[in-house]
């Protein structure tokens, strides 16, 4: 078995996750610097003391107020990255950052206070929020700023990326929240995963099922045929929690995106609870359960007793982010991502891929911030390579150095008194555990990667990416819409998911699915799915 330092698995999972914080304050300092390179903008009276280039910012040293969420790992005044990039930047951070835990509430109160920080960081900004906050003047519109240069690295990813910049502007046309964004994500969540020691019994590591027919074979095969070799009919070949886990990766052997609504490639919304498809999908895995092939624990067990089975070699399919996440051990390429199967309808299979920013905003701009220009070049930063580097895994010497900064490789440096480097990692930035605004590419971490993750990524490539489309853009609702979508989803959305542990389980024959589309109807899906048909097309028509 081949064996790798996990050393860079938090890498890969921070590469492909999505986070969020928060901190607030108030400024009253403006720079009086240098007006080189800021000719000819009409912004604020601060406008002119900030450069758009280069550190530091201002030559005159400013302060900032700024809301963040705090995990408590280190006090954010002693941490590295936040000194260091002051010195840089000549700007100063006045803290209020608040417990995780209880940062929504305080940042409901000071939205509602009046009393706002210059800054909002990794706070959390919801889609409504952007919405209301915005259109009540509380948040400054940031489009202005990004196109008029002090964003230099934003607007570089914006004008590459254009449908993740009509993902950030709200329906009257502004930009008042910044995100994560990582065009090259592929992943929404954890994949399906094969256990490499079953396979390898039945001879068919390199012969992985193709279809959904194929799949119940071999998933038959391991029940029938004692595929952990202990002589116990202890086997248990499709694992699931509450089939949350799965659910959108199989939808997909049936022609359907995303577990929710999606648009195909005629741009027109579908909801997939009422697809044909879904019927097909009840229909297989109602098979499996009726033959003890998907686990009978499904609608009660925890994660952990998901994991249980798999430690003790009881599991042939499962969902997890990394395969020995479930079936313990250390990472390897002996358990393969599951190849989605095709079944009867023409153009399957299909995978939902990540639309490539999160749907979180975490960075905006107040209006009584009197340094706006300054405040963007401050966040630019984190979306370069450099700054992702600097903000990510401190100044260079703190946990990396370069090997070559030309092509921006770098190496690990040992981690001070042989610490776990993600433990230490969270003493020296405010980017761990919260959704910060900032960008990623893999070619960011060059030289930090492992032979795992360049593993994970191949079996992404071969296996997910040529059938991947995005399901559905990040897409703001207006108000109305907001409250319309709201209403209907508070009993259809919970209707849908009990329906299908009753189809799945055999205690609602699948022959009353016509009643089931007729309950459906009544209950308002049709007009869901007009309500973002409308949205999706208000995104499709932006610019």
């Amino acid at each position: 078995m081949t064996i790798y330092r996990k050393a860079g698995l938090m890498l890969l999972v921070l590469s492909m996750s999505m986070s969020i914080l928060t901190a607030c304050g108030s400024s009253s300092d403006k720079g009086t610097a240098s007006t080189e390179g800021t000719e000819g903008t009409e912004g604020s009276d601060t406008a002119t003391e900030v450069h758009k280039t280069g550190f530091p910012i201002v030559d005159k040293p400013i302060e900032l107020s700024i809301m963040a969420p705090d995990i408590g790992r280190q006090d954010w005044n002693k941490m590295p990255v936040i000194q260091e990039y002051e010195k840089m930047t000549n700007i100063k951070l006045k803290l209020q950052n608040a417990p995780q835990d209880s940062f929504e509430t305080k940042k409901n109160l000071v939205f509602a206070s009046g009393t706002l920080p210059d800054i909002f960081y990794a706070a959390d900004l919801k889609g409504s929020d952007q919405v209301t906050y915005g259109s009540q003047g509380l948040l400054l519109p940031l489009e202005k700023y990004i196109d008029e240069g002090y964003a230099p690295n934003l607007k570089k990813i914006l004008d590459a990326n254009p449908d993740i910049r009509k993902s950030m502007t709200t329906p009257d046309g502004h930009i008042y929240a910044l995100r994560n964004i990582q065009p090259s994500a592929v992943w929404y969540r954890g994949p399906m995963w094969y256990n490499g020691k079953f396979l390898k019994k039945f001879g068919m590591e390199n012969k992985l099922p193709q279809t959904t027919e194929e799949l119940y074979t071999y998933l038959k095969k391991v029940k029938e045929e004692d595929a952990n070799g202990n002589g116990k009919d202890d086997e248990i070949p499709l694992a699931s929690v509450k089939l949350d886990d799965l659910r959108m990766f199989f939808f997909g052997f049936w022609g359907m995106y995303n577990e929710d609504i999606y648009t195909d490639k005629d741009n027109k919304v579908h909801f997939p609870q009422a697809e044909p498809g879904y019927k097909e999908y009840l229909t297989f895995l109602n098979r499996l359960w009726n033959e003890k092939l998907l686990d009978h624990e499904t609608f009660s067990q925890t994660n952990d007793q998901k994991v249980a089975k798999g430690k003790n070699n009881q599991v042939a399919l499962f969902s997890d982010y990394f395969p020995y996440f479930t079936l313990g051990g250390e990472p390897s390429e002996d358990n393969p991502m599951m190849q989605p199967v095709s079944s009867d309808i023409a153009g399957t299979p299909v995978y939902g891929k990540h639309p490539g920013i999160n749907t979180i905003g975490g960075f905006a701009i107040s209006n009584t911030n009197p340094n706006p220009e300054a405040s963007m070049r401050w966040i630019d930063y984190q979306f370069s390579e450099e700054g992702y580097s600097f903000w990510t895994y401190g100044p260079e010497g703190t946990m990396f150095k370069y090997k070559d900064k030309a092509t921006g490789e770098k190496e690990w440096l040992p981690v001070p008194d042989g610490k776990d480097r993600e433990e230490y990692r969270g003493t020296i930035t405010p980017n761990y555990g919260i959704n910060t605004p900032g960008a990623y590419e893999n070619s960011y971490v060059l030289g930090l990667r492992t032979s795992f993750d360049d593993w994970i990524d191949k079996e992404t490539a071969t296996k997910l990416t040529p059938i991947a489309k995005a399901p559905f853009p990040s897409v703001f609702l207006t108000v109305d819409q907001q409250t319309e979508i709201k209403t209907l989803r508070s009993d259809l959305d919970k209707y849908v998911k009990e329906m299908e542990a009753k189809f799945v389980t055999g205690a609602e024959p699948l022959s009353n699915w016509d009643k089931y589309i007729a309950q459906m109807k009544k209950m308002g899906y049709e007009k869901l799915v007009s309500t973002y048909q409308q949205a999706y097309d208000t995104w499709a028509a932006g610019k």
